[in-house]
């Protein structure tokens, strides 16, 4: 067992695991209505608090406010190096302080290891509330702030100033990894990216062209059944008729209420996400945090749908929902877009969209974009086009359906995919949809791409097992490699 520590000294931690990596640090992933949400529990692992300024880029604004941090100091051998995780769009998962490769890799080197809750995600709250006036607070540039004035205080304190500082993170945090690198460089000596998307774009329309190519890499019909029950839902949701046996047959908790195209968007999308996270996480090693579910895989999926005896492909896709329902304990599915938008709009802190839910879309409609939609024809579904999470900006915040300068602008501010820097490296599993916006090839010697076939979302940040692939093995090995040889520059 790892030790955590407090104020830096040592103390013996028994972790009860929590949740999954959807909603914590240091992967997190796109933010879904997802069945893999639910209550954290408690955790013996001692959190921290920094002092952090509101606004970083307005000195006559003087207000403050408490961020969460955790603290490993087991491995930490004087003039090692400093390990820092970063938080991303839900709260920090304690987990990751005695779990997971990049403790390895401490171990190895004598790193200390900190991870840093993200602004406005967990128990960080900068603000009184989530109103969209105090959401203008909430982006990655005030998060890389956050990140810098954390290591400049924490090593002046702590006397780590020589030490070289290292930044991890998985997803949105891996794109925060870079580009800590990218614009604080005299701060952080190098950097490990994992899954991270560093081209932002509106319509994401290649999420879905992966899903596919990921499925059919399982089994070519696999995405032809999806595609031909997707279709046939969406034909049946013309009819009015229909409604009571889609009810039935997806267990909705009540009959659709189809008033405008966003409404279906809303259902259509709300059943594909099903396929969707299965994909993203496929056999990942997520289990020490408490996930559940990990055993359904493409596999599985794709045996339901290529099923015959369960009656015609539409049926088939009904059966998967359903066994994803029995699988997270759902008794039922919510698919009205109205009580959706209502819970997005509470403010509140405990609101049912306050553990990242809120504030993750407001960084997508003001930064990122990233929408998955179904504009592609290379892709199994149908019926959630751009312009229904462009309306979601609208419904919720009062913002601009229109993303194209707020994305630009991201773009112009870190480089995209022609990102200028060094020591960074940037792996990617092949299944894991997020690929098609990060970082497959190498820009240089000194921006490497580590691309690992047949593994999914943030897999080599996990904790290694037996039946890992040999190529994910390796893929660590070469990143270990990597560290140490910029360590030493």
């Amino acid at each position: 067992m790892a030790l955590g520590c407090n104020g830096f000294q040592k103390y013996s931690a028994v972790l009860v695991i929590v949740l999954a990596c959807v909603l914590f640090a240091p992967c997190d992933a796109r933010y879904r209505r997802s069945h893999r949400y639910g209550a954290q529990l408690e955790s013996d692992v001692q959190e921290q608090w920094f002092i952090q300024r509101l606004d970083h880029f307005n000195g006559a604004d003087t207000r403050v406010w408490k961020q969460r941090y955790f603290v490993n100091n087991t491995f930490y051998r004087s003039g090692g190096p400093v390990f820092l995780m970063i938080g991303g769009e839900g709260p920090a998962n304690p987990a990751w302080m005695q779990y997971g490769t990049w403790l390895l890799y401490a171990q190895k080197l004598g790193a200390l290891c900190l991870l840093l809750e993200h602004r406005f995600y967990g128990k960080s709250h900068p603000t009184e509330d989530l109103s969209t006036e105090n959401l203008h607070f909430l982006s990655s540039r005030q998060a890389l702030a956050d990140l810098a004035h954390f290591r400049t205080a924490i090593a002046e304190s702590q006397g780590l100033t020589n030490n070289k500082w290292v930044a991890f993170g998985g997803s949105y945090p891996g794109s925060l990894a870079a580009w800590f690198r990218l614009k604080y460089p005299q701060l952080v000596h190098a950097s490990v990216a994992t899954s991270a998307p560093v081209h932002a774009t509106v319509n994401f329309p290649e999420y879905l062209e992966v899903v596919w190519r990921s499925l059919a890499a399982e089994n070519p019909e696999c995405p032809l059944l999806v595609k031909k029950a997707s279709d046939t839902l969406v034909e049946r949701l013309k009819d009015p008729k229909t409604y009571d046996n889609i009810t039935n047959d997806f267990r909705l908790c009540s009959k659709p209420q189809i008033q405008s195209e966003i409404d279906s968007a809303y259902l259509l999308e709300s059943l594909a996400g099903n396929f969707m996270d299965v994909v993203q996480y496929n056999e990942d090693n997520r289990a020490f945090e408490g996930a559940v579910g990990t055993n359904i895989t493409i596999k599985v999926l794709c045996s339901v749908m290529l099923d015959s005896s369960l009656g015609e492909p539409y049926n088939r896709y009904a059966a998967v929902v359903r066994l994803m329902q029995s699988t997270f304990s759902q008794s039922c599915l919510n698919i009205q877009y109205k009580s959706y938008i209502q819970d997005m709009s509470n403010t509140s802190w405990s609101g049912p969209e306050a553990g990242g839910g809120r504030q993750w879309i407001y960084q997508t409609c003001t930064e990122f974009g990233f929408y998955q939609s179904t504009d592609s024809p290379n892709q199994p579904f149908s019926g959630f086009p751009l312009h229904y999470f462009l309306q979601q900006c609208a419904d919720i915040y009062n913002l601009s359906t229109s993303l194209d300068y707020a994305i630009q602008q991201t773009n112009e501010e870190y480089g995209g995919y022609d990102i200028k820097s060094t020591r960074i490296v940037f792996p990617n599993g092949s299944i894991d949809p997020w690929h098609a916006l990060g970082v497959t090839q190498d820009i240089t010697s000194d921006l490497p791409a580590v691309f690992i076939k047949g593994t999914a979302h943030c897999a080599n940040m996990y904790p290694a097992r037996a039946e890992d692939l040999p190529q994910l093995s390796l893929a660590r090995d070469h990143i270990f490699i990597l560290l140490q040889k910029w360590l030493a520059e």
